[in-house]
């Protein structure tokens, strides 16, 4: 195996990783003139952006290249492989962290880290739905967790605390943008505005709740707090400074002992 990008190929690693580093040999002409590795890719990605990632499969993708499935599998050797180049390709390298270069403390780096991932989500809701097989193996994914670690090399943590609070932040990142896909989906699906789901949620549950057995419900139900709109960014913000502020106690703790 020819070596690559600073990386060898070896029996060990899995077809999909050996692709997405392009330690592979491809066919220099498909069945098809044209037929291409990043085509089969791109042709995929949109497919998913377009109709979701149940959509993908190889023979729909083929379809929509004018291709034959078999031809497909010249380049791609399984679903799950394209599935992960899919995912390397709408992902990126991460973008240069202003904290980092204006020399700014560990907190502000990593909260533009994480800013900077949710948006990468934000942009491609579909990837969410790729399962999670493993640790990032991937050119691109293997560039984020470096540009997380570099984020906090001055916070006095731990190499091993450092990759539990990237894992942790990464994490909540994703979970937060799930959610507020789920959530944006549900209030498409309904054709009225996120405000007024809330507000009938609101009235059903209070019509269902007893103040006997749920107490705590029935006074936050009093307050209308779940009524009222919020900044679309205030529950991340939130979430992320929470986080950070455990981190902080857990770098206070470690100078202390």
């Amino acid at each position: 195996m020819t070596e690559k990008n600073g990386a060898s190929g070896g029996a060990d690693l899995p077809a999909s990783i050996e692709a997405a580093w392009g330690l592979r040999d491809r066919p220099v002409k498909g069945p098809k003139p044209g037929l291409t590795l990043d085509r089969i890719v791109a042709a995929a990605v949109a497919l998913a952006a377009s109709e979701g990632l149940a959509a993908v499969s190889m023979g729909r993708v083929a379809k929509d290249l004018g291709a034959s499935t078999m031809a497909l599998y010249r380049y791609v050797s399984a679903k799950d492989e394209l599935f992960l180049l899919m995912q390397e390709a709408v992902t990126g390298e991460p973008p240069p962290l202003p904290a980092l270069e204006d020399g700014a403390g560990w907190r502000e780096a990593i909260s533009q880290w994480a800013a900077a991932q949710r948006e990468m989500f934000h942009r491609n809701l579909w990837a969410l739905r790729i399962p999670i097989s493993g640790p990032p193996a991937s050119p691109n994914s293997v560039a984020w967790w470096e540009q997380g670690l570099q984020a906090l090399e001055d916070s006095g943590l731990s190499e091993g605390d450092k990759i539990s609070v990237i894992l942790l932040i990464s994490g909540f990142v994703r979970n937060e943008a799930l959610l507020m896909s789920d959530l944006a989906a549900a209030v498409e699906a309904k054709g009225i505005l996120a405000q007024e789901v809330m507000a009938r949620w609101e009235r059903t549950v209070k019509r269902l709740v007893d103040p006997v057995r749920h107490p705590a419900l029935t006074r936050l139900l009093d307050t209308d707090v779940m009524s009222q709109p919020d900044d679309v960014d205030y529950e991340f913000v939130f979430g992320l400074e929470r986080l950070l502020d455990g981190t902080e106690a857990l770098i206070r703790k470690g100078a202390e002992s």
